[in-house]
């Protein structure tokens, strides 16, 4: 296994001046000196009857709502339970999150925060667990 490793990590040392054999490496480009502008508002908390009018509805009192978009289940036809909605001024996104968090829309309460841009084919991170010896010799014992 370290014969391996050593050749591997020589083989990448002597392809770094070689451009179709140097690693890629998946990352974001840096960011400008400004914050993203983020427009978009997670909805959870979505009764199944709520439909995007009525989402609209909803939120265009805090200024001008340029989409809206709830998920659907494929099998059920019926609501997810969440959506998004998207102003078109960051202010307006960020006054209707703190006026709408919390309040109950068609009898359920919304939880709402800005919406993350979805990465395609960025890493994964998996968080490691610390005490996994311990959750398998506690299973072993019962």
């Amino acid at each position: 296994m370290k014969n391996t490793t050593v050749f591997l990590a020589r083989r990448i040392l002597t392809n770094v001046n070689n451009p179709a054999s140097r690693p890629r490496f998946y990352c974001s480009p840096p960011s400008s000196s400004s914050p993203p502008r983020n427009n978009k508002l997670f909805v959870g908390g979505l009764s199944w009857s709520v439909d995007e009018r009525s989402l609209k509805d909803a939120f265009s009192s805090f200024g001008e709502v340029t989409e809206v978009n709830i998920l659907y289940d494929k099998d059920s036809g019926r609501s997810r339970g969440f959506g998004f909605v998207n102003f078109s001024k960051e202010d307006d996104a960020r006054s209707a999150k703190d006026a709408m968090d919390g309040k109950a829309l068609l009898g359920r309460p919304l939880r709402i925060s800005f919406a993350l841009e979805k990465v395609r084919g960025g890493p994964v991170v998996v968080p490691r667990l610390s005490n996994i010896g311990d959750v398998t010799n506690r299973n072993r014992n019962t």
